[in-house]
């Protein structure tokens, strides 16, 4: 009778054990992302490799749209930084690009402290894995049978976001025009007309890429940590008319040229910030810089 008390005993004990290992491991791949100015669920789907669906479904949303400063769950490894650590080394060890480990945390400048806290995007088979376990569902389960969609309200939310949002939009205005047209006016001026398209082609870039808003205006108006991505917006020459050579040059960008081979960052000749400097060089135009 002791040998069976004891052997079940044991089985007890490894049971609750391994159970508490499994919920660790399963907690390892959740964590929160607090969304930014110019955000959208597509756009945080990209960042850490899941769906508009599953963000729908593992936050309970009833609506696509967000709010700044909204805290979502995301499946994510987290790392405490150590001394000696630095954004770079950090994505290095992982295996992270560095822009998609920035976007995750939505961290544009080089210090980080001992202490906090960063999110880790996992690969596209772990997100997958660790969306379905934040959900709580069979791999194979569709998502109108989710346990977690309990109305109809959040089914359609659900069905709505993986048929539309999931497809970023490529229209433009004669608003988007005009003002992209002044940003290039402000940007370039006095720079040959190759500059101008050039300029054009970033904002058109960030507009594409998941690491920046979806639209012309958003891109231009974001705020980063307090910090505006284009001095025009700060010292209002955003607010100067543009002339016919910019309103060409941002008709050739909104058609789709870019000549700067899909740089997101540009900058001129006198820069000193070193950020800037340390980024991958695409091509040069008069006194501008255009880099990745």
């Amino acid at each position: 009778m002791k040998k069976f008390k004891s052997l079940k005993s044991i089985l007890l004990t490894t049971g609750l054990t391994l159970g508490l290992s499994l919920s660790l491991t399963s907690s390892a791949f959740a964590a929160t992302y607090t969304a930014v100015s110019g955000d959208s669920l597509y756009k945080i789907s990209q960042v850490f490799n899941t769906t508009v669906t599953n963000l729908v479904i593992d936050n309970n949303l009833t609506t696509t749209n967000l709010d700044i400063g909204q805290e979502l769950l995301v499946p994510c490894n987290s790392y405490i930084v150590q001394k000696g650590d630095t954004l770079y080394l950090i994505a290095k060890r992982y295996n992270t690009p560095l822009a998609v480990l920035r976007r995750a945390n939505n961290i544009y400048i080089d210090y980080i402290d001992i202490g906090q806290e960063l999110n880790i995007p996992v690969s596209k088979p772990e997100a997958s894995a660790a969306s379905l376990s934040v959900a709580e569902t069979p791999k194979a389960a569709p998502i109108v049978s989710e346990p977690k969609v309990t109305t109809s309200t959040v089914t359609k939310v659900a069905v709505e976001a993986a048929t539309i949002s999931e497809t970023p939009t490529a229209t433009y205005s004669a608003s988007d025009l005009d003002l992209l047209s002044r940003l290039i006016m402000a940007e370039a001026q006095g720079e040959s007309y190759n500059a101008k398209v050039a300029v054009g082609a970033v904002v058109m870039n960030r507009v594409k890429s998941s690491s920046f808003p979806n639209t012309i205006h958003d891109v231009i108006y974001q705020t980063i940590n307090g910090y505006v991505q284009f001095t025009p917006v700060s010292n209002g020459w955003i607010n100067k008319p543009a002339d016919a050579d910019s309103i060409k040059a941002a008709k050739e960008a909104l058609s789709g040229v870019d000549t700067t081979n899909g740089a997101l960052f540009y900058f001129d000749n006198t820069t000193t910030n070193t950020w800037l400097l340390a980024k991958k060089v695409s091509v040069k135009f008069d006194n501008m810089i255009y880099a990745y």
